[in-house]
């Protein structure tokens, strides 16, 4: 994973959705919904370039200057109201929990933190390498998109101490 800032990231993105892989771009959206007595919501889009999967998130309603862990989740479910019928981590080569960082062997759905501006607002582009939005074992399409109450440690087992489940989504092909 490689953070990049908003203005390469947006231009990131365009060139990525501009590309293809065999003749088809492969891009994927999610609409965050708040959990039941939460207010975070928001939009986040998902292009693939390669072996590379650009992410795109502009979220809500979260608290003020704080960390807020951010992962896909195994199931594309948000039926429960609290977010927990979305499952735990995607996890498809079953590895522990682990940071993003290049060289980690951390689950195909562990993502950076969202960092909330003053307002409660969180924008953020960046890259991931362990998930792919073609199909396949990697696939996020049809899981669900978690964002957490509290930051991500990505030590603690299995989901890294990241608290209540804030907003959920389901992953869609675009």
């Amino acid at each position: 994973m490689r953070m990049i800032s908003a203005a390469a990231g947006f231009a990131a993105i365009v060139a990525a959705g501009c590309a293809t892989m065999g003749g088809q771009e492969y891009r994927a959206t999610a609409t965050l919904e708040p959990t039941k007595g939460n207010e975070t919501a928001g939009s986040v889009t998902f292009v693939q370039s390669g072996d590379k999967v650009f992410v795109s998130a502009d979220v809500r309603g979260l608290k003020p200057n704080q960390e807020h862990g951010f992962h896909v989740h195994e199931k594309g479910d948000c039926s429960s109201g609290d977010g927990m019928s979305a499952g735990g981590h995607f996890n498809p080569d079953a590895v522990t929990h682990g940071h993003v960082q290049p060289g980690d062997k951390g689950h195909a759905g562990d993502m950076p933190n969202l960092n909330a501006d003053p307002a409660g607002n969180a924008k953020v582009t960046f890259e991931m390498g362990k998930m792919t939005v073609a199909d396949g074992k990697f696939s996020i399409v049809g899981k669900g998109l978690i964002v957490h109450r509290d930051p991500d440690d990505y030590k603690s087992q299995p989901v890294g101490n990241a608290g209540p489940r804030l907003a959920c989504a389901v992953i869609k092909a675009a």
